[in-house]
C-alpha cells in the first residue's frame, strides 16, 4: 500500500538536532507515511543517525548525496524518490507537532496545497515567536505546507540549484501554477532559531544572485498578476535585508 504523504528531510551536518527532528515524525498520529532522509554530504554524523533510524523503522528511506550539493540538490533527491499523494518539506533542524500532517491532510480537500503558520524556537523549547499566514505568499518555505504531489509532476516543479535562497524561487514558481489553496490558523511547524543554519546565514553574492534569478522571472512573467506578485516579493526581500 503506497503511503499517502512522502515527507523529505533534507540534512547537512545536523547531528546535534536530527534525532529530535525524526522522532516527531516517527510519533505523528498520522502514520501513512514515507519519510525520505536526504543525506546532503555531511562531514558530521548525520547519516549515522539517519541510518540508524531507518534500522528501526521501515517508513524511513536514506539517500546520501557524496559531497554537499544544497538544500535544492537534496530536496530534489526527496522528489524524485517520492511515491506518496501528498508532499511536505521538514528541515533537519527543526521538528513538527505530532497532528501536524493529520491536521493538514484533514482540510486540504480537493485543494493543491494548504498553508500553515510557525514558532520560532529555542533548542530548549522556548517559543520566541509565533506566525500565522495573513496571505498566501507571507511565508516562502515550502515546511509549513503540504502539497499535492501531482502539481509538481504536471508541471515539473522542482528546486533550483546553486542558491540559498532556493525557496523563494520555487514558492514563485509554485505560485505560478495558480494553485488552490486553503491557509489554516495552525502552528504546527517548530522552527529552531539556529544562528548556524544555511537560512541564517547571509552574504551579498547570494542576494545578488536571487534578485537576478527574479529579475529575470519578471522579465518573462506571462501574466500581469504574477508579475506583480515577483516585484512585491522583491521590495519585501529588499526591505528584509536592509533591516539585518
Amino acid at each position: 500500500m503506497k503511503p499517502t504523504i512522502s515527507v523529505i528531510v533534507p540534512i547537512y551536518n545536523a547531528e546535534l538536532y536530527l534525532a529530535k527532528c525524526i522522532e516527531s515524525l516517527l510519533h505523528q498520529t498520522y502514520t501513512s507515511l514515507q519519510i525520505i532522509l536526504v543525506n546532503d554530504g555531511s562531514t558530521d554524523n548525520s547519516l549515522t543517525v539517519a541510518n540508524t533510524y531507518a534500522a528501526q523503522d521501515n517508513r524511513i528511506k536514506v539517500y546520501s548525496l557524496d559531497t554537499n550539493q544544497g538544500q535544492s540538490a537534496a530536496r530534489n533527491v526527496g522528489l524524485q524518490h517520492a511515491t506518496g499523494e501528498y508532499v511536505s518539506f521538514v528541515d533537519a533542524d527543526d521538528y513538527v507537532d505530532y497532528n501536524f500532517h493529520e491536521y493538514m491532510l484533514q482540510h486540504i480537500g480537493n485543494l493543491d496545497c494548504v498553508q500553515i503558520g510557525y514558532r520560532r524556537v529555542t533548542n530548549k523549547g522556548k517559543v520566541l515567536i509565533r506566525k500565522l499566514p495573513k496571505h498566501f505568499y507571507q511565508f516562502t518555505s515550502p515546511c509549513m505546507r503540504l502539497y499535492r504531489r501531482e502539481v509538481f509532476m504536471q508541471h515539473g516543479l522542482y528546486f533550483p540549484s546553486g542558491m540559498i535562497y532556493e525557496d523563494v524561487v520555487f514558492s514563485l514558481d509554485f505560485w505560478a501554477t495558480h494553485p488552490k489553496y486553503k491557509m489554516l490558523s495552525y502552528t504546527g511547524y517548530n522552527y529552531l532559531a539556529n544562528t548556524h543554519s544555511t537560512t541564517a546565514t547571509r552574504n551579498l553574492v547570494a542576494r545578488e544572485l536571487l534578485f537576478a534569478t527574479l529579475q529575470e522571472k519578471r522579465q518573462q512573467a506571462h501574466s500581469i498578476r504574477h508579475k506583480l506578485l515577483i516585484t512585491y516579493t522583491m521590495l519585501r526581500l529588499k526591505l528584509h535585508f536592509f533591516d539585518k
